[in-house]
């Protein structure tokens, strides 16, 4: 059964950092261009980051570039991603997702995970 679970969120002060963990299971995410998600409660989902199918390519939103960083551990089949300097605007369900294509689409991912919550608040 091919499975995404997300873990990591929590609540943090402004200007902390969070690391989530996006476990994949019954596939290898290297094979998979794999995708950060997020939606802000009212407000439509958006893509935080994505990493290519084999890793080449790295990209962010412009609102988190420069403050997270996605990386991918192969060996335990598992992305993150590192958020650092958070703001109360991050504050959102964060998902993964995997597409067998080459890059991450938004309407397009293939698997999802159910979402971590991240609440940045004083």
């Amino acid at each position: 059964q091919l499975q995404l679970v997300e873990s990591g969120g929590g609540l943090v002060q402004p200007g902390g950092s969070l690391r989530l963990s996006c476990a994949a299971s019954g596939f290898t995410l290297d094979s998979y261009a794999i995708g950060w998600f997020r939606q802000a409660p009212g407000k439509e989902r958006e893509g935080v980051s994505c990493i290519s199918k084999g890793g080449g390519i790295t990209g962010y939103a412009d609102s988190v570039k420069g403050r997270f960083t996605l990386s991918r551990d192969n060996a335990k089949n598992t992305v993150y991603l590192q958020m650092n300097s958070l703001k109360p605007e991050d504050t959102a369900v964060y998902y993964c997702a995997a597409r067998a294509g080459r890059l991450c689409r938004g309407n397009g991912m293939d698997y999802w995970g159910k979402g971590t919550l991240v609440t940045v608040s004083s």
